[in-house]
């Protein structure tokens, strides 16, 4: 595990996707304002895909939402529709994890950051989103 990190547990409404993601207990989050986002309320941070794991038989209750440049999967229950995580276009080597389905107990504090999805490219040139699914020492 890596230094200031903890583990976080997490899942769906009905329990069925569980996971464990390793991040800090300060996250920083990014409310997007895109067709989708916008709609379910998702506010998410985001991790390399090497620090989130699925527990159990989780992978059996999953199945996948795509739309418009079909580069974010969006992964969502079978069973109560909860979206929990999901892959971004913005890190499609890493995963965002929304906030409000983090067990409580482990997140000390909540930094809010805004994604313009709406004009996407422009939003993506000027953040920092990209390198939030690196390693520490990975590059671009």
């Amino acid at each position: 595990m890596s230094s200031g990190t903890i583990i976080h547990s997490g899942g769906c409404h009905c329990k069925k996707v569980r996971w464990q993601v390793e991040a800090p207990p300060s996250v920083v989050v990014w409310q997007c304002n895109c067709s989708n986002c916008s709609m379910r309320g998702n506010i998410h941070f985001i991790v390399p895909s090497s620090r989130f794991k699925l527990i159990g038989d989780s992978e059996q209750y999953l199945t996948t939402y795509t739309f418009g440049s079909h580069a974010a999967k969006h992964l969502f229950c079978k069973i109560c529709g909860i979206t929990s995580f999901y892959i971004p276009r913005s890190n499609p080597d890493g995963i965002a994890v929304t906030v409000k389905c983090v067990d409580d107990g482990t997140i000390s504090n909540v930094e809010v950051k805004l994604f313009d999805g709406g004009n996407w490219e422009k939003s993506y040139e000027q953040s920092s989103i990209a390198a939030l699914s690196k390693l520490d020492g990975e590059t671009l």
